[in-house]
Protein backbone atom coordinates (compact mmCIF):
# COMPACT_ATOMS: atom_id res chain seq x y z
CA UNK A 1 0.00 0.00 0.00
CA UNK A 2 1.01 3.53 -1.26
CA UNK A 3 2.73 5.32 2.10
CA UNK A 4 0.75 7.79 4.06
CA UNK A 5 -0.06 11.28 3.02
CA UNK A 6 2.13 13.72 5.00
CA UNK A 7 -0.60 15.82 7.06
CA UNK A 8 0.93 19.18 6.18
CA UNK A 9 1.38 18.64 2.54
CA UNK A 10 -1.52 17.66 1.99
CA UNK A 11 -3.22 20.37 3.93
CA UNK A 12 -1.32 23.09 3.07
CA UNK A 13 -0.10 22.39 -0.54
CA UNK A 14 -2.60 20.18 -2.18
CA UNK A 15 -5.97 21.63 -0.38
CA UNK A 16 -8.00 23.96 -2.07
CA UNK A 17 -5.23 23.97 -5.36
CA UNK A 18 -2.61 25.01 -3.08
CA UNK A 19 -3.50 28.41 -1.64
CA UNK A 20 -5.03 29.70 1.51
CA UNK A 21 -7.66 31.69 0.17
CA UNK A 22 -11.12 30.65 1.09
CA UNK A 23 -14.51 32.20 -0.16
CA UNK A 24 -16.34 34.20 1.74
CA UNK A 25 -18.84 32.04 1.83
CA UNK A 26 -22.06 32.36 4.69
CA UNK A 27 -24.73 30.88 5.70
CA UNK A 28 -27.37 31.55 3.28
CA UNK A 29 -24.18 31.96 0.29
CA UNK A 30 -22.26 28.82 -1.44
CA UNK A 31 -21.37 25.60 0.55
CA UNK A 32 -20.09 23.61 -2.66
CA UNK A 33 -16.92 22.69 -2.44
CA UNK A 34 -16.24 24.16 -5.60
CA UNK A 35 -17.04 27.81 -3.77
CA UNK A 36 -13.85 27.27 -1.22
CA UNK A 37 -11.26 27.51 -3.69
CA UNK A 38 -12.54 31.24 -5.28
CA UNK A 39 -10.34 34.27 -4.34
CA UNK A 40 -11.72 36.94 -1.45
CA UNK A 41 -12.75 39.68 -2.90
CA UNK A 42 -11.97 41.80 0.35
CA UNK A 43 -8.66 42.83 0.67
CA UNK A 44 -6.97 41.88 2.73
CA UNK A 45 -2.56 43.52 3.72
CA UNK A 46 -0.36 41.34 1.30
CA UNK A 47 1.67 39.35 3.70
CA UNK A 48 -0.98 39.51 6.55
CA UNK A 49 -2.93 36.44 7.67
CA UNK A 50 -6.79 36.24 7.04
CA UNK A 51 -8.19 36.64 10.46
CA UNK A 52 -11.61 35.20 9.35
CA UNK A 53 -9.73 32.43 8.48
CA UNK A 54 -8.56 29.71 10.04
CA UNK A 55 -7.34 25.75 8.71
CA UNK A 56 -5.89 23.28 10.39
CA UNK A 57 -6.40 19.92 12.79
CA UNK A 58 -9.27 19.67 14.71
CA UNK A 59 -7.75 18.54 18.34
CA UNK A 60 -11.01 18.16 20.24
CA UNK A 61 -14.91 19.09 20.37
CA UNK A 62 -16.47 20.07 23.18
CA UNK A 63 -20.23 21.18 22.10
CA UNK A 64 -20.11 23.69 19.58
CA UNK A 65 -16.50 24.73 20.66
CA UNK A 66 -13.86 23.50 17.73
CA UNK A 67 -10.37 23.23 19.32
CA UNK A 68 -8.18 23.15 16.11
CA UNK A 69 -3.93 23.59 15.39
CA UNK A 70 -3.03 25.55 12.63
CA UNK A 71 0.22 23.76 10.04
CA UNK A 72 2.00 26.68 11.54
CA UNK A 73 1.41 25.32 15.33
CA UNK A 74 -1.05 27.93 16.34
CA UNK A 75 -4.26 27.12 18.10
CA UNK A 76 -7.42 28.74 17.81
CA UNK A 77 -11.91 28.24 18.56
CA UNK A 78 -14.07 27.54 16.45
CA UNK A 79 -17.74 28.31 17.45
CA UNK A 80 -20.17 26.34 15.35
CA UNK A 81 -23.75 28.30 15.18
CA UNK A 82 -27.04 27.19 14.78
CA UNK A 83 -26.45 28.94 10.99
CA UNK A 84 -22.80 27.16 9.90
CA UNK A 85 -22.77 25.71 7.13
CA UNK A 86 -20.90 22.21 7.57
CA UNK A 87 -19.48 20.48 4.30
CA UNK A 88 -17.99 16.90 5.11
CA UNK A 89 -17.99 14.89 1.37
CA UNK A 90 -21.42 16.93 1.09
CA UNK A 91 -23.65 19.60 3.04
CA UNK A 92 -23.78 17.63 6.45
CA UNK A 93 -24.24 18.63 9.98
CA UNK A 94 -21.51 20.11 12.72
CA UNK A 95 -22.23 16.08 14.52
CA UNK A 96 -20.46 14.92 11.78
CA UNK A 97 -17.14 16.55 12.94
CA UNK A 98 -14.39 14.80 14.14
CA UNK A 99 -11.47 14.91 16.42
CA UNK A 100 -8.27 14.46 13.93
CA UNK A 101 -10.53 15.45 11.03
CA UNK A 102 -8.87 18.42 8.82
CA UNK A 103 -10.39 22.08 7.92
CA UNK A 104 -10.97 25.14 6.81
CA UNK A 105 -13.32 27.67 8.23
CA UNK A 106 -13.98 31.15 7.52
CA UNK A 107 -16.16 33.52 9.66
CA UNK A 108 -16.03 36.33 12.16
CA UNK A 109 -13.62 37.18 14.70
CA UNK A 110 -15.30 37.02 18.23
CA UNK A 111 -13.97 39.73 21.25
CA UNK A 112 -13.06 36.77 23.14
CA UNK A 113 -10.93 35.53 19.89
CA UNK A 114 -12.78 32.79 18.74
CA UNK A 115 -13.79 32.24 15.24
CA UNK A 116 -17.76 32.21 15.06
CA UNK A 117 -17.63 30.29 11.65
CA UNK A 118 -20.32 30.86 9.06
CA UNK A 119 -19.02 27.88 7.12
CA UNK A 120 -16.32 25.13 7.90
CA UNK A 121 -15.20 22.08 5.09
CA UNK A 122 -14.10 19.00 6.57
CA UNK A 123 -11.13 17.25 5.33
CA UNK A 124 -11.72 19.13 2.08
CA UNK A 125 -9.26 18.23 -0.90
CA UNK A 126 -8.66 19.91 -4.43
CA UNK A 127 -5.94 17.91 -6.53
CA UNK A 128 -5.27 17.74 -9.89
CA UNK A 129 -3.91 14.07 -10.62
CA UNK A 130 -3.34 11.52 -13.16
CA UNK A 131 -5.58 8.94 -13.49
CA UNK A 132 -3.03 5.55 -13.03
CA UNK A 133 -6.26 2.79 -12.67
CA UNK A 134 -9.68 2.76 -12.24
CA UNK A 135 -11.53 -0.51 -10.45
CA UNK A 136 -15.18 -0.87 -8.99
CA UNK A 137 -15.89 2.30 -7.20
CA UNK A 138 -12.50 2.74 -7.02
CA UNK A 139 -9.14 4.88 -8.84
CA UNK A 140 -5.85 5.00 -8.02
CA UNK A 141 -4.09 8.32 -8.86
CA UNK A 142 -1.22 10.05 -8.72
CA UNK A 143 -0.52 13.54 -7.34
CA UNK A 144 2.67 14.89 -8.11
CA UNK A 145 3.92 11.70 -6.79
CA UNK A 146 2.17 10.87 -4.31
CA UNK A 147 -0.11 7.86 -4.74
CA UNK A 148 -3.80 8.16 -3.59
CA UNK A 149 -7.00 5.51 -3.21
CA UNK A 150 -10.21 7.90 -4.68
CA UNK A 151 -13.15 6.08 -3.40
CA UNK A 152 -16.35 6.21 -5.80
CA UNK A 153 -19.43 6.87 -3.00
CA UNK A 154 -22.62 5.68 -5.05
CA UNK A 155 -25.19 8.39 -4.83
CA UNK A 156 -22.55 11.63 -4.63
CA UNK A 157 -19.74 11.44 -6.39
CA UNK A 158 -20.17 12.94 -9.90
CA UNK A 159 -18.04 13.64 -12.95
CA UNK A 160 -18.38 17.22 -14.94
CA UNK A 161 -16.91 16.06 -18.50
CA UNK A 162 -15.56 19.35 -20.66
CA UNK A 163 -17.54 21.52 -18.34
CA UNK A 164 -21.10 19.97 -18.64
CA UNK A 165 -23.54 19.54 -16.01
CA UNK A 166 -22.08 16.44 -13.51
CA UNK A 167 -23.44 13.61 -14.07
CA UNK A 168 -22.86 10.17 -11.65
CA UNK A 169 -21.57 8.08 -14.55
CA UNK A 170 -18.21 7.77 -14.18
CA UNK A 171 -17.46 5.68 -17.11
CA UNK A 172 -16.04 8.20 -19.90
CA UNK A 173 -12.62 8.72 -17.09
CA UNK A 174 -9.68 7.30 -18.85
CA UNK A 175 -6.63 5.60 -17.00
CA UNK A 176 -3.58 7.87 -18.03
CA UNK A 177 -5.62 10.92 -18.33
CA UNK A 178 -5.28 13.39 -16.29
CA UNK A 179 -8.12 15.07 -13.84
CA UNK A 180 -9.15 17.44 -11.14
CA UNK A 181 -10.89 15.54 -7.93
CA UNK A 182 -12.47 17.44 -4.97
CA UNK A 183 -13.08 15.18 -2.27
CA UNK A 184 -12.57 14.75 1.42
CA UNK A 185 -9.71 12.87 2.67
CA UNK A 186 -9.54 9.85 5.25
CA UNK A 187 -7.28 11.50 8.04
CA UNK A 188 -3.78 9.75 8.07
CA UNK A 189 -3.97 7.98 5.26
CA UNK A 190 -3.38 7.89 1.32
CA UNK A 191 -6.97 7.77 0.61
CA UNK A 192 -9.97 10.47 -0.08
CA UNK A 193 -13.70 9.99 -1.12
CA UNK A 194 -14.41 11.48 -4.75
CA UNK A 195 -16.89 14.51 -4.98
CA UNK A 196 -16.36 15.80 -8.12
CA UNK A 197 -14.13 14.90 -10.71
CA UNK A 198 -13.36 17.62 -13.21
CA UNK A 199 -11.91 16.20 -16.74
CA UNK A 200 -11.82 16.05 -20.06
CA UNK A 201 -14.27 13.35 -21.96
Amino acid sequence: MASTLDRRRLLTGAVLGGTASLVGATALGPLAPEAAGVTRTQAIEPGSPDPNFVEGRITGVDGHILRATSSDGSFHRIQLTTGTSVWKLRPTTMDRIEVGDGMYARGVRMPDGALAAESIWVNIVNLTVHISSIGRNVMHVDHHGSKIVAHVVPGTSAAVYNGTPAVSDLSMLLVGGHAQIIGAWHPDTNEIDIATVYAAA
